[in-house]
């Protein structure tokens, strides 16, 4: 049985970038790849045991080695131009978002894998429509309970970030009025979206166990969930924002999970309590993320009123001295971008649009 430990947590500001992209064909339309790109195809060195793939056979995940905040955007850069090089050696293209708006799910082929055939059997529908793509950013906690009372903490910030990482208002060809609909699809799952707190790493280890002991998940891989403390890497993972084409907004990102992480590992030694939020709560700040993107208010973190995108993100970038979602939000959104080159260009320009 594959459980991690308190021991794993060592390391202190750590980081690592896991990203999901699209392989698409010479249309830009995702495309079974995976099998030539990862299991048929020596990759170049940077990508060795940091390529696999996902469900279906046209999404395809890299891994950053582990590095630090001097050296993750040259990581970052590094692997994605790898990956388009691979990619293109064996006649494929490598789009990025959190859906792909050519994704047909009924018409996309499912990897042969073990694991995948399993949680599809398991699944069903909710499983067989999942065409979505992520980023997720690790970051290193010297301390097991510490990353859990982190975990908990962060919740209230993710809707922030999904709000400003929103880049999937098409779903199976529809536009679907959400400006993350891949953050709906995704929470149809069991075991996705927001976590219940928990009170320390006994509790959340017992539970890792107890799931995967009675059968509801194959592997502690399977907590799917927006955040959760990562028992194997000892990282805190934050996996909510959706996938994006430019690399500069996964480094906004990037540089705004690791400041927030330090930030709250600084406030757990020095004793706060924390909010300890309901999960009603953050699944109302959840929807208005993804129903609004940038135009997004929310709950505040006291339960006192509202409080806009704009205002939080101001705050944030003042307080922790980040800029890059800043500039995210004085920009134009991924959702509002997609509609918009489809809207002016029609639907290869998008899929072009989409391209890294």
């Amino acid at each position: 049985m594959d459980l991690g430990s308190a021991e794993n947590f060592t390391e202190m500001g750590s980081l690592g970038v896991e990203e999901e992209f699209f392989v698409v064909d010479e249309r830009g339309v995702p495309t079974a790849g995976t099998d030539e790109l990862v299991y048929e195809t020596d990759p170049p060195n940077i990508l060795d045991d940091r390529l696999d793939h996902e469900l279906f056979k046209c999404v395809i995940e890299t891994q950053t080695p582990k590095t630090t905040l001097e050296n993750v955007d040259n990581d970052v850069r590094e692997v994605r131009e790898a990956l388009v090089e691979h990619a293109g050696s064996n006649g494929f293209g490598i789009a990025a978002a959190g859906l792909h708006p050519g994704a047909k799910w009924r018409e996309l082929k499912h990897a042969e894998k073990e694991r995948y055939r399993a949680q599809l059997d398991r699944i069903q529908f909710p499983q067989h429509r999942n065409t979505t793509a992520g980023l997720h950013v690790h970051v290193g906690v010297d301390d097991a309970d510490a990353a859990v009372w982190v975990a908990n903490e962060v919740r209230w910030y993710l809707p922030v970030m999904l709000a400003l990482s929103a880049n999937s208002p098409y779903w199976d060809g529809y536009d679907t009025g959400l400006q993350s609909a891949r953050a709906k699809i995704f929470e149809a799952l069991p075991n996705t979206g927001m976590p219940s707190d928990f009170d320390s790493f006994e509790e959340f280890a017992e539970f890792e166990r107890m799931m995967v002991e009675n059968g509801s998940i194959n592997d502690r891989g399977e907590l799917w969930y927006d955040v959760r403390p990562h028992s194997g890497h000892g990282t805190v993972e934050v996996r909510t924002p959706d996938g994006q084409a430019d690399p500069e907004r996964v480094l906004a990102f990037v540089e705004y999970t690791h400041a927030l992480i330090i930030d709250l590992v600084e406030r757990y030694e020095d004793g706060e309590t924390g909010y300890r939020h309901r999960r009603e709560l953050l699944d109302e700040n959840k929807w208005r993320a993804m129903r609004y993107g940038h135009e997004a208010s929310f709950i505040r973190r006291d339960r006192d009123g509202e409080i806009s995108l704009a205002e939080v993100v101001g705050r944030e970038c003042d307080r922790l001295g980040v800029s890059g979602i800043g500039d995210i939000f004085d920009g134009e959104s991924g959702a509002e971008h997609q509609r918009r080159i489809c809207n002016e260009d029609g639907f290869e320009a998008l899929c072009e649009s989409l391209l890294l």
